[in-house]
């Protein structure tokens, strides 16, 4: 099943008790307000957010074309001066992508604006990305257009706790902070039942251990759902999805190297970032240091299926 038929399964929701806004059946007070929270968000910029406050020679081609309001932007984007120094665990994802995605049906769960499932539409895989926003998806198929990669990349609204696609459909799935928007548990056992027994998933969350960061969150609260900060992960999350996936392997990125974030727009930003990424790779090995980085990278293998239901007769 290509890209295309997935789109069309995907896009096929009983008329009766849909959501006015997604299309969507009935959806929970919780989901409503994500999608209201991503309302404001992807009015305001199209895509590239996390290349969007960084060293100039970084920033998405385009960028002011992407951005529609700048005094909103310097609002609900504050956050985004914080990615200027994550290019290691950029990197580790993207490079994980190329590997995999030549060939394999891929699926971007909950793909915000659609740059990751861009990305592995043109590391050659067949696409399709979900999302509950219509803003985003709106953005996430422009995105694919601008990049030219609109024959093998498709974006479609869909609940990432629900979603409509055949078990066993995706040989690669990405993910990138959308699980603490989610009830876990249902995403978990969703992504399991969607993924190919021989299937792989990369998950690049934020940690909640840091009691700094994490105040951070709570003294900004604008930047996100109060849904969005109670659940952000943990490292005992990691335990969790090993009740659905035989292998979960992870890795801990960007502690030291924050504090290179206010020299993001002066010379000295990319050899300070170097050097306190060199200090990372020494400290974040050690899982007791790890857990209180501010991002983790885990991948997820070996699908544990349930059983088949037995039938009489």
């Amino acid at each position: 099943m290509t890209a295309a038929e997935l789109c069309a399964e995907g896009s096929h929701v009983d008329s009766i008790g849909k959501n006015d806004s997604t299309g969507l059946p009935n959806l929970e007070e919780r989901k409503l307000r994500e999608i209201e929270h991503s309302r404001q968000r992807r009015t305001v910029l199209q895509g590239y957010e996390r290349h969007s406050d960084t060293d100039p020679e970084e920033e998405a081609a385009g960028l002011p074309n992407l951005n529609r309001d700048e005094e909103a932007f310097k609002r609900h984007f504050s956050n985004m001066k914080f990615y200027s120094i994550a290019t290691s665990s950029e990197k580790f994802y993207q490079d994980w992508l190329r590997r995999r995605c030549p060939g394999a049906k891929a699926l971007d769960y909950c793909c915000g604006n659609g740059e990751n499932g861009v990305f592995a539409a043109r590391c050659g895989a067949d696409t399709i990305g979900i999302d509950i926003s219509p803003e985003g998806v709106e953005n996430a198929r422009a995105n694919a257009i601008r990049e030219g990669v609109e024959q093998n990349c498709r974006f479609e609204v869909m609940d990432g706790e629900a979603t409509t696609f055949p078990d066993d459909t995706f040989d690669v799935i990405v993910e990138y902070g959308a699980l603490h928007h989610l009830d876990y548990e249902k995403a978990m056992a969703e992504l399991r039942r969607i993924m190919k027994p021989d299937g792989e998933m990369i998950c690049i969350e934020a940690l909640r251990h840091n009691p700094f960061i994490h105040l951070y969150r709570k003294l900004t609260p604008h930047l996100r759902t109060e849904w969005e900060v109670q659940h952000i992960l943990t490292v005992n999350h990691l335990k969790r999805a090993e009740q659905f996936f035989g292998e979960v392997h992870v890795r801990f990125f960007h502690l030291a190297v924050l504090a290179a974030v206010p020299f993001r727009k002066m010379r000295i930003f990319k050899p300070l970032r170097a050097m306190l990424e060199a200090v990372d790779n020494a400290i974040l090995t050690s899982p007791f240091i790890g857990k209180y980085a501010w991002i983790m990278v885990f991948t997820l293998r070996k699908p544990r299926k349930p059983a088949p239901v037995a039938t009489e007769g």
